[in-house]
């Protein structure tokens, strides 16, 4: 297959974690003789400082003409502590989003046996942990009207939907569901906002179309608490845009760190993937950040495209590294290995993943990792 992917290395760590999915994507390339075709741009703080804007139109083009869009991070310190900004750099990816349509955001919720220890909840509660939050992106109070009185002291973000917004990542989310275990939980505040009682009729009279998959609804505070007590009771998860950030984000809480997350955004023409963490501007340049989220998310983009096998085989490398405890110090403390060993090792694993090879480990990260 030959695909020409958008790399967007962005701010922060961003262009270093995604050095190590690129690392991988030149490993399958190898191992399955597939031909990927990969053009920088820009997006971002680093936009704003090239561009004036955060969103050049070079770079819309750019992802416009490709097949896919590896996205790195967004964000930096200068602009975290200026909140009266009026420009920002997340506004670059918000933009995007809206630009080329990609509604729905995926973010899988998996806890990696060999790592259940660093969970802050219980073995018994997270084992088997394994869900799919479906967030709707290009909607709700984040692109809402905004308005702010003329003295300062009023301020108000409008949540709208329409039904066409809402069912289109319904249906998303209902296929992937009845591909799995056949559950859907839809998440909202029904009992106060007008529409969440949108989204539970919408969402109700699309069920009757899979009659197979089991519909339940919550409101967010009792999801979230949920999540918590009992995670391993979720399968695929439905929402609106800002609950759907919030429970991203506790969701990462139960494997322990973010550095393990990956995410898809999708539409109709075009798609996105991107690790769930942020720019951690503090570690740029350090050789610390962990590029696994970023690597996984390289794994849904093959499995996207149909590249199953692909897809299982930079899976399995990424298991390999965290079995070997071939990981960076956010999950062992102890670790000598930094973004860029860890990216060498699994990129290594894709192209020769026999479990029987033991490895001379002090030489990966040195671009000589030899079997013994």
């Amino acid at each position: 297959m030959n695909l020409k992917i958008a790399v967007l290395g962005g701010d922060g760590v961003g262009p270093e974690v995604l050095a190590q999915s690129l690392k991988c994507l030149r490993a399958v390339e190898e191992t399955f003789h597939h031909h990927f075709t990969f053009t920088e741009g820009d997006i971002g703080a680093v936009a704003m400082e090239k561009y004036g804007k955060p969103l050049p139109e070079v770079t819309t083009e750019l992802c416009r003409a490709s097949d896919s869009i590896l996205f790195g991070t967004i964000g930096t310190l200068k602009y975290d502590a200026n909140p009266s900004a009026k420009v920002r750099p997340e506004q670059g990816l918000l933009q995007l989003r809206r630009e080329l349509e990609l509604f729905a955001n995926i973010r899988p919720v998996k806890v990696f046996p060999t790592l259940v220890n660093k969970s802050p909840l219980k073995k018994h509660v997270i084992f088997g942990t394994d869900f799919i939050i479906y967030r709707e992106l290009t909607g709700g109070i984040y692109f809402g009207e905004k308005k702010l009185s003329k003295d300062g002291t009023i301020a108000s973000d409008l949540c709208e939907y329409s039904e066409k917004e809402i069912s289109r990542i319904a249906h998303f989310a209902f296929k992937s569901a009845k591909n799995r275990r056949k559950k859907l939980t839809l998440i909202d505040k029904a009992n106060v906002l007008e529409t969440s009682r949108l989204w539970r009729k919408v969402v109700t009279k699309i069920g009757e179309s899979y009659p197979e998959v089991a519909l339940e609804f919550l409101f967010v505070d009792n999801a979230a608490m949920q999540m918590m007590l009992h995670p391993n009771q979720f399968d695929v998860i439905l929402t609106e845009n800002m609950f759907g950030d919030i429970l991203s984000d506790q969701g990462s809480a139960i494997c322990g760190t973010k550095g393990l997350l990956p995410s898809a955004s999708i539409g109709n023409d075009f798609a996105m993937f991107e690790p769930f963490h942020g720019s951690y501007p503090q570690a740029e340049g350090k050789n610390i950040a962990n590029p696994i989220a970023s690597i996984l998310s390289t794994a849904m983009m093959l499995s996207h495209f149909g590249l199953h096998e692909e897809s299982s085989a930079v899976v399995t490398a990424v298991d390999k590294s965290m079995r070997k405890q071939i990981v960076t110090q956010d999950l062992n403390p102890d670790s000598k290995y930094g973004t860029n060993e860890v990216g060498d090792f699994i990129a290594a694993n894709i192209i020769d993943s026999d479990e029987n090879y033991n490895y001379n480990y002090e030489n990966i990260g040195l671009g000589r990792s030899t079997i013994i």
